[in-house]
């Protein structure tokens, strides 16, 4: 087997097929793991990396699943939202984010709902009792969107204070003193932007949002754990997917077997490769990493939502129904 996906492989082009335009991190990570994940295929392809934007995201998605080539020389990395927006919204899309060939992913980092250390807030719990000032910029956005699906869902009683022009006003307004918590904001992103709020303890973790917890906050719920019935574990997992699949790679479906299990292997031996791990510190990657089958295991859970889930879901987040 391992004989014949070489002699397929070799003198053959894997094209990596990126949603965003030329630049930003999605491109970035793209061109950083085809530069290195040749050396771990077999057969050596060559590796270019095409640029396919549009109809948010959707374009590329829509190729990879209707005309890309199904045997194993093109994969895509896209937002992590395509699945969700299958069942969430679905405008534009032809594909089925169950039926694709998921690779592995980088960049899993949890989004955190932390506290301000003078708040009085020291878990969740607490927020549970009385209101705690939180800022967000707009409804459609991750500062807004867990926080107030936990006011929904849970009862918790964040006190929206909305209107800031960016995540960074809402960390300033907190050091100020105008607000007392904020969501949405990654943790990865903490340590790049804020690591003092971390070193210096000036902020206390009281959620978060992912598949599973960070392993140095173990003792932090994640948001789907607070769920006392069935259906809020339902609600609050739909809306937490995107960040469980981090930066997502895969190919189109039915690729053959072997290929496959291929390039699965040749993901997860790039994220230990010391070339690769280098240059993503030097660019301040995310650098926890999934397996293809992990990632399966997540789409398939959203795109199976039940209905209900779904339409509570979808009010949540604010998404019009096609033609109002």
């Amino acid at each position: 087997m391992a004989d014949s996906v070489e002699d397929f492989y070799k003198n053959k082009t894997i094209t990596v097929v990126a949603s965003t335009g030329a630049g930003g991190p999605l491109d970035l990570i793209a061109r950083t793991i085809a530069k290195h994940i040749a050396r771990h295929v077999p057969g050596a392809p060559t590796m270019v990396v095409r640029n396919m934007p549009g109809g948010g995201h959707v374009l590329a998605t829509n190729f990879m699943f209707t005309q890309a080539p199904k045997d194993g020389t093109y994969i895509a990395t896209v937002v992590n939202s395509i699945p969700l927006h299958q069942v969430i919204d679905g405008r534009g899309v032809r594909y089925d984010a169950r039926k694709f060939s998921w690779i592995g992913a980088t960049g899993t980092s949890n989004l955190m709902t932390v506290a301000w250390r003078d708040s009085g807030a020291r878990t969740i719990d607490d927020v549970m009792n009385r209101e705690l000032p939180t800022g967000a910029t707009g409804v459609g956005s991750g500062t807004f969107m867990y926080t107030n699906a936990m006011n929904i869902v849970l009862g918790t009683k964040f006190k929206m204070v909305l209107g800031y022009a960016s995540s960074t006003d809402i960390d300033l307004a907190m050091e100020r003193g105008e607000v007392a918590a904020r969501g949405g904001f990654s943790l990865s992103g903490i340590m790049q932007e804020r690591p003092h709020w971390i070193t210096e303890k000036k902020v206390v973790m009281l959620v978060q949002v992912g598949g599973e917890r960070e392993k140095d906050y173990r003792d932090v719920p994640l948001m789907h754990e607070l769920a006392k019935t069935t259906e809020q574990r339902q609600i609050l997992s739909l809306i937490s997917s995107p960040v469980a699949l981090g930066r997502p790679f895969f190919a189109p479906p039915d690729i053959p077997a072997d290929r496959l299990a291929a390039l699965r292997k040749a993901f997860a031996d790039t994220m230990q490769d010391e070339k690769f791990l280098t240059e993503a510190r030097q660019l301040n990657f995310d650098l926890n990493s999934m397996s293809g089958e992990r990632l399966a295991q997540i789409v398939g859970d959203t795109v199976d939502a039940p209905a209900d889930a779904v339409a509570q879901a979808k009010a949540m987040l604010q998404v019009p129904e096609a033609g109002k």
